[in-house]
């Protein structure tokens, strides 16, 4: 396997909540909702940097796609992570997900690595975290 990863999906219980956060609130690109002809095929992407796509799927359709039961969303199990050019992007990319209505698990603060740095939880709860690193800025 190269060490690729292409799309991020997230499993969503509101689908046109979660494009309204992502696309509104957070002002990432989409063509919207497609896939609405088919059973369980309704899907948003938004493309991100170097090629990947973030995916919002209903929970309920990957549930059925995988065959796995739908269970809660765990908040700790993974994080993503937006890492910024300058350290007043961070306040300002937090602001903006408390406007959508993220919830700010973690006000942004300085960091034990030299960096700047806050964590949101989106409608469904997935974890991310808005940084600035010195030592790891964005392309």
């Amino acid at each position: 396997m190269e060490p690729r990863i292409s799309l991020i999906t997230l499993g969503v219980s509101d689908l046109e909540r979660s494009v309204a956060f992502y696309r509104d609130g957070l002002e990432l690109p989409t063509d919207g909702i497609i896939g609405q002809e088919f059973e369980h095929g309704a899907v948003a992407f938004f493309p991100l940097a170097g090629g990947l796509r973030l995916a919002l799927w209903a929970q309920a359709d990957l549930a059925f796609d995988t065959g796995l039961q739908a269970a809660p969303v765990s908040p700790t199990g993974f994080a993503l992570a937006h890492n910024v050019r300058e350290r007043g992007e961070v306040d300002a990319v937090m602001a903006a997900a408390g406007r959508a209505g993220a919830s700010v698990v973690k006000p942004a603060q300085d960091t034990f690595y030299g960096g700047y740095a806050g964590y949101f939880q989106d409608p469904d709860g997935h974890l991310w975290e808005v940084a600035w690193n010195p030592a790891m800025l964005p392309g």
